[in-house]
């Protein structure tokens, strides 16, 4: 007697497109999306609160992209202590991305 199984289970999902419908690789691009903004926006918030030096090219490109990400969101608070303003300016954008983007992206997953 073998202990062999006489018929091994497949997982169809696997078969078509080798695990991955449409709907699943466009909500992955929209995840990756929303998290590459958010630590865009995360990165730029560390390098202010950590002193970076704002002439280097690559703080600078930190910074250019941060500001396109959280136009809408700047100086919707307006502290007196400037690295607590550039957190909750930069980082309220990281949070609305990273909930809008990954609700989103589970939404089309479930199509």
């Amino acid at each position: 007697m073998s202990n062999v199984p006489e018929s091994v289970p497949t997982n169809d999902q696997y078969h078509r497109g080798r695990g991955r419908t449409a709907a699943q690789r466009t909500a992955l691009i929209i995840h990756i999306i929303a998290d590459i903004a958010a630590a865009f926006l995360a990165l730029w918030i560390l390098l202010y609160l950590l002193g970076a030096n704002q002439a280097n090219v690559f703080v600078q490109f930190i910074q250019g992209v941060a500001n396109s990400l959280a136009w809408w969101a700047q100086d919707i608070f307006t502290m007196d202590i400037e690295g607590l303003r550039v957190a909750l300016n930069y980082g309220l954008p990281a949070v609305i991305y990273l909930f809008v983007g990954h609700g989103i992206a589970g939404r089309v997953r479930h199509l």
